[in-house]
């Protein structure tokens, strides 16, 4: 519970202080196990608090707000909302030196260093793994290493952050650092630095854990998602899921299925293509994550100002047999939800080379699909008629909540007029501090 922001809300509702402090209160024993005298004091403080930093005016305290909320709008929740407010992120950033920016959306951003291309990325633990430290670690270190090795780089150092809300046990640390340094191990990619706080410090009560891992890696080859051309060929290897499928099982009541996402196939894969003679022929690699094979191929298509095309008919066949009949059995869309399959555009005289050393690796391969000219979007061909292959406002629902939770909500494009202003505001708020400090 945000105990400030219950504050600032009931202020706007033109509640009494004595009310509030007295409601606040009752919340605050509701998940402390603290005396009455305590929980008053605390909640008195934070309306003190509360009163002291409301009416503040200018560039640094305020900041225009959207009318549109988070959830409202879909942001991580890896569909076309999420994708929209991506792109406006990049819009605040503007132009950099990058050799691959945020304004590509690819799965890691490059800059050049002395010769070499410097990569980084960072990935956040999946937000229903609160409750089981070591998987939210482990498939967090997995989906970080993952995009810097569809990058073309080689990862040599891994960052943590973790945070976790004030009631929640000391241990959840120890867990989640398991998890993560389980896979940096297994790898041989040390876990080198880190930070640890309290979510929102005294402010939000409970024991929720969020946190994020990011990676640094070097590579001589970039494969970045502009460089699809078309002619290429889409190859993908069989994928049994991260973080959203074992949340899937887990909140399904099939925890069995869990097991099938502890591995590190797709790593060894990467591996193995990047130490091959036949990686400077790929032209770019990424993890089926965002939102499933609906966004990153949208995506892609975008960036690559080109048609790329998907052929339903072998997807099946490349996701592990316990995980597809999890999502049959649930009604999963399997081309909305993340599989953390690895696919690789390239040349289609190198196809067969690549199926052959992924396959040394111990995974399966196939061809799934191919770019050719025309404008950038995204195309699907099933039971041999070719149509449109858009992402959906929400990745595919998978738990019962996000079932609830996935109906109409308020028209898109009036939203994004609210993200729109937003955006364009903190860009120029960034230009009137930048020429104070330059």
């Amino acid at each position: 519970m945000d105990v400030e922001g219950f504050v600032r809300r009931s202020m706007l509702k033109d509640i009494s202080e004595d009310e509030i402090e007295k409601l606040l209160q009752e919340r605050i024993l509701d998940i402390k196990d603290i005396d009455d005298g305590f929980a008053r004091d605390f909640a008195r403080a934070v309306i003190e608090e509360v009163k002291v930093t409301s009416g503040l005016k200018g560039d640094l305290f305020e900041y225009e707000h959207a009318g549109v909320s988070m959830g409202e709008f879909g942001v991580g929740s890896r569909g076309s909302g999420d994708f929209y407010a991506h792109r406006k992120i990049a819009h605040v950033i503007g132009q950099t030196s990058a050799q691959v920016g945020v304004d590509q959306m690819d799965d890691g951003g490059v800059v050049e260093a002395n010769g070499q291309y410097i990569i980084t990325t960072v990935d956040g633990m999946h937000s229903r793994l609160s409750d089981f430290p070591f998987l939210a670690g482990f498939h967090a270190t997995r989906a970080t290493l993952r995009d810097v090795y569809v990058m073309g780089a080689r990862p040599v150092g891994l960052i943590s952050d973790v945070h976790i809300a004030d009631d929640g046990d000391v241990a959840k640390l120890f867990d989640y650092t398991a998890g993560i340094t389980t896979v940096s191990d297994a790898l041989g990619v040390p876990l080198v630095a880190g930070s640890t706080l309290r979510i929102g410090g005294d402010m939000v009560l409970g024991d929720r854990m969020t946190g994020c891992v990011g990676v640094v890696g070097v590579a001589n080859h970039v494969t970045a998602r502009r460089s699809s051309v078309p002619g290429d060929v889409l190859l993908m290897t069989r994928g049994a899921g991260g973080g959203t499928i074992a949340t899937a099982a887990l909140y399904s009541g099939n925890a069995d299925v869990v097991e099938e996402t502890i591995n590190l196939h797709f790593l060894k894969a990467c591996a193995a293509l990047i130490e091959s003679e036949v990686f400077p022929h790929i032209h770019a690699m990424t993890d089926i994550t965002n939102g499933g094979l609906r966004g990153d191929v949208f995506e892609i298509a975008e960036t690559a100002k080109a048609t790329v095309v998907v052929e339903d008919a072998p997807l099946r066949g490349l996701i592990a047999p316990k995980v597809l009949a999890l999502l049959d059995k649930l009604g999963i869309d399997y081309l909305g939800v993340s599989l953390d399959a690895l696919l690789v555009i390239a040349p289609p005289e190198y196809a067969d080379e690549i199926i052959r050393v992924v396959g040394t690796a111990g995974v399966l391969m196939e061809r799934i699909g191919f770019v050719r000219e025309g404008p950038g979007v995204s195309r699907l061909i099933k039971d041999g008629v070719e149509g449109e292959f858009l992402p959906k406002f929400r990745e595919a629902p998978y738990t019962p909540v996000k079932k609830v939770v996935d109906r109409p909500g308020r028209d898109f494009d009036e939203m994004k007029k609210g993200i729109d202003r937003a955006a364009d505001a903190a860009r120029a708020k960034k230009e009137r501090v930048l020429k104070r400090l330059v």
